[in-house]
């Protein structure tokens, strides 16, 4: 992982929650720990890892991803073993 990811990843635990951070940034932060990403229909997204699964969906039309979204991003890699 490098200091991007991580720069992310710390993006992600930050109190309070912040928003506007770039979706295909997460995307990255994720391949980058080894999560298997596939496509579902429409916006949805498919991500497994270290055994843990959960379907997002893809901010559109903007790039950035709401509040809501990173709470639960943050949510699914704490269930996945991982922390900032």
């Amino acid at each position: 992982m490098n200091k991007k990811h991580q720069k992310i990843l710390q993006q992600i635990f930050q109190q309070p929650v912040q928003s506007g951070i770039v979706w295909r940034d997460i995307e990255a932060l994720l391949k980058a720990l080894g999560a298997e990403i596939s496509e579902g229909s429409g916006s949805r997204v498919r991500i497994a890892l270290n055994d843990v699964r959960a379907v997002f969906h893809r901010p559109h039309p903007h790039k950035e991803t709401d509040k809501g979204a990173v709470v639960s991003m943050r949510r699914f890699l704490t269930e996945a073993g991982i922390t900032c």
